[in-house]
């Protein structure tokens, strides 16, 4: 294992700080209101009627909805879905942060050290990866899969869009080695490009199947020759676009080198389903179950006595490191003014967000990190240089909002909704589907515009939507998580709003970075100042500060509230999941580091028997 020190010590101040906060909390649950639809888990009777298969496969929840183009596995494309199990079972990283232990955990790789300067990096590989089709996983498939990403800037590399801009070009060494040569010092390269961070990591495509393709056209899917090929220890079987399956690979190389036994589940299922109103019908099958409302789990707990959450208790949720945020079109008139921006801030009450959206089962946000001990630092010297004074973030003043308004030329007309040169001020709020706490934030949020005259809606969009209008710069206002980043260190999350990602509208940008599209250059320069600074260096401090007067000022989005994460587990066929008490990795299934989860996994039956 590969020790990672300032992370190790944040991450057992943060086990702590979620123990207390479990202790202090008096309730947890979610929105009443659900889904529309009871729609169930599709899975095949072969499984599910009978007992000896049911008892060797898991079945995980597809969280994130129905997927919209089945047929694509290629990870790199705008429409490619790795929650579906892909990245879980089939693609593996190469290093894994596991925030239980503060351990960056080898994986595909064995380790990777810098130079003095840091601008350089060199990795070594495990000896021994093939992919599932036999072929040696090695440093030419990095070193290709690397150069493809940098020739086609345009492919979706989600939350690692950044690796483009650091690295200048990559060099093989031997056949299990990889210096990576960055423009200039980058002393947290390994940590957010490559060690699951936060639910994936970049990874590697085998060269032998992907050189001759066009990247942005390849599904690399095709069962005659046996596509999709990863390195994991699980392969496709069978898919739709609501239910994945996948089935051990007894070739596959961990168990062969003896880097890990077989994992123990001989199949894997992902399916998507709607809770809806018969919440215990449709769970009925599921080993794991994703964020759920509190009152759901209440039932669907009374009736499965085997349930099991993070915590044992009150508020049973793992707080999730993306807290949620409203993100205004700063390209959209007349949102692009930053006075209007804080009028729409001033109608939110963040408190009857925590109360109605999350039934007290969350924090309000004081800024878009999430609330972990070492973020929580940041936003106290913010507090102690009077910014939160000079710019009152938390403060709801509807009255102010009005003036606002009314100061830039709009005035209320006999309706009620105020109006310009003909023209009726609306703002549109989209948020996704498949979460009641989002959808509930945006239909509050939209009420209370409405209550001061501005038209003003929710309107819920499926993953794939949700995404195109986030990436393509379509909307007024987004709920979403794009400021995650950010765990133990400010620049990740401040990263995102860098104008160099800043495209004009229906341009996609990439999924997670400045969506929208706020341009700001003194505020960009100071976190390419911060950038080259190790880890921890005292003047990050004060570029942190003078960066965040700069946001304040401009709000182009808008903290909401903390993210919690009521995940479940059933210990009736599979025991082995990660709680609170038995944390030996931390609990998201949809994660990439989901991994770790699988291979812990042992049939309750036998192991009962032992």
């Amino acid at each position: 294992m590969i020790p990672l020190s300032h992370v190790q010590r944040f991450l057992l101040t943060v086990t702590v700080f979620l123990l207390v906060l479990a202790a202090c909390s008096s309730q947890q649950s979610e929105p009443a209101e659900s889904p529309q639809s009871g729609r169930a888990p599709v899975l095949p009777e072969e499984v599910i009627g009978n007992e000896a298969e049911r008892r060797q496969t898991v079945i995980w929840d597809l969280s994130s909805g129905p997927i919209a183009n089945p047929e694509q596995w290629n990870p790199l494309a705008r429409d490619g879905r790795r929650d579906k199990g892909l990245h879980q079972s089939m693609i593996e990283p190469l290093f894994i942060l596991n925030y239980e232990s503060g351990v960056i955990e080898p994986w595909l790789g064995e380790r990777m050290t810098a130079n003095d300067d840091q601008d350089s990096w060199t990795l070594k590989l495990r000896d021994g990866v093939t992919w599932s089709d036999g072929e040696a996983f090695d440093a030419d498939d990095v070193v290709f899969t690397v150069n493809l990403v940098l020739e086609n800037p345009d492919l979706e590399l989600d939350f690692f869009a950044g690796f483009t801009s650091w690295v200048e070009r990559v060099e093989k060494v031997d056949d299990l080695t990889v210096v990576f040569h960055l423009v200039g010092p980058n002393p947290r390269f390994q940590l957010d490009f490559f060690s699951v961070k936060v639910w994936g990591s970049f990874d590697v495509m085998p060269e032998h199947i992907w050189r001759d393709k066009d990247p942005y056209t390849f599904t690399n899917y095709d069962p005659e020759q046996g596509w999709p090929v990863f390195t994991g220890p699980y392969k496709l079987e069978s898919f739709t676009d609501q239910t994945t399956i996948y089935v051990r690979d007894d070739n596959w190389w961990g168990a062969k080198t003896g880097f890990r036994p077989l994992p123990q589940p001989k199949r894997l299922i992902w399916s998507s389903f709607d809770i809806g109103d018969d919440a215990l019908a449709v769970t009925q099958h599921l080993d794991s179950i994703g964020n759920s409302p509190l009152e759901t789990f209440e039932a669907v707990k009374a009736a499965r006595p085997n349930l099991i959450t993070w915590l044992d208790g009150v508020p049973f949720a793992w707080m999730d490191p993306c807290s949620r945020l409203l993100t205004v079109n700063t390209m959209v008139p007349p949102w692009d003014d930053k006075d209007m921006r804080w009028a729409i801030n001033a109608v939110i009450d963040r408190d009857a967000l925590v109360q109605d959206a999350y039934d007290s089962t969350t924090i309000v946000s004081r800024h878009f990190f999430p609330a972990y001990p070492p973020l929580e630092r940041y936003v106290q010297l913010l507090e102690q240089e009077g910014l939160y004074d000079e710019y009152p973030l938390m403060q709801r003043d509807p009255a102010r909002a009005e003036q606002i308004i009314e100061s830039k030329g709009w005035q209320k007309g006999t309706d009620g909704y105020y109006e310009q040169d003909g023209e009726r001020l609306s703002f549109t709020i989209y948020a996704h589907e498949a979460s009641p706490e989002m959808r509930r934030a945006g239909e509050q949020i939209a009420g209370w515009l409405e209550a001061i005259g501005v038209q003003s809606e929710m309107i819920p969009l499926s993953e794939t939507d949700w995404v195109a209008h986030k990436t393509t710069g379509d909307f007024d206002g987004i709920i979403d998580w794009d400021a995650c980043g950010s765990i133990n260190e400010p620049w990740a999350s401040m990263d995102r709003y860098h104008n160099r990602w800043v495209k004009p509208i229906d341009e996609p940008v990439s999924n997670y970075n400045n969506q929208g599209r706020w341009d700001n250059a003194a505020y960009s320069a100071i976190v390419d100042e911060m950038a080259a600074l190790p880890l921890g260096d005292p003047a990050i401090d004060d570029l942190f500060v003078e960066a965040m007067a700069i946001w304040l000022d401009e709000l182009p989005f808008i903290p909401l509230v903390q993210d919690k994460q009521l995940i479940s587990f059933d210990t009736t066929y599979w025991q082995g999941w990660p709680t609170a008490t038995n944390n030996y990795v931390h609990p998201p299934s949809w994660w990439q580091s989901a991994h770790i989860i699988i291979h812990h996994l042992e049939p309750t039956e036998q192991s009962a028997g032992r």
